[in-house]
């Protein structure tokens, strides 16, 4: 869910798809009612179905951020065929799994040797936003990361905190020397 929730404040396009191992879940399809959903017949490389290149090409992007539900086949499959197609491609480690840390790991350095970049959610996020003052910027990263990373909620809030009362308890001073 975190990897989809940031495109409605980054304005970037966001396509869907799913294929004969079920529906996505009700949550995304009403995160992302517009959206292109691409029900792919039984294709296991989503690129291998035309709309999905259509749906990608038609967003008119060089880049593209990925993911999947299993890391080794969803994931490294597109990310592959897409990085064939000249696209840069940032794969989302954090959102696909796998069976066992050896598969996880050998489709990751299979990736990382295509070229794809394989980054966290969080570094998406900050990529993608640039700078805290602009919009997307705090005000809406922010709350989202509070939802989704809530340490990094936690420390915001005690920022805050701290701001509001003006107060630095001991220890504080020498960590912002």
């Amino acid at each position: 869910m975190a990897s989809l929730h940031h495109g409605e404040w980054m304005f970037i396009p966001i396509f869907l798809s799913t294929g004969p191992n079920g529906p996505l879940p009700k949550e995304i399809l009403e995160m992302y009612p517009d959206a292109p959903l691409i029900m792919r017949q039984g294709e296991v490389d989503a690129w291998d179905n035309t709309d999905f290149q259509a749906a990608v090409r038609a967003a008119n992007k060089s880049q593209i951020i990925l993911a999947g539900i299993v890391t080794d086949v969803c994931t490294t499959f597109a990310a592959l065929s897409l990085r064939s197609e000249g696209y840069s491609v940032w794969a989302n480690v954090e959102a696909s799994g796998t069976t066992t840390h050896l598969i996880a790991d050998t489709a990751n350095l299979r990736m990382m040797q295509a070229g794809v970049n394989l980054v966290s959610l969080f570094s998406i996020v900050c990529d993608l936003m640039r700078d805290w003052r602009d919009t997307p910027g705090s005000a809406q990263v922010l709350p989202w990361l509070d939802q989704y990373f809530p340490v990094y909620g936690f420390v915001a809030r005690g920022h805050g905190a701290a701001i509001e009362n003006g107060t630095l308890v001991p220890g504080e001073q020498q960590l912002l020397a």
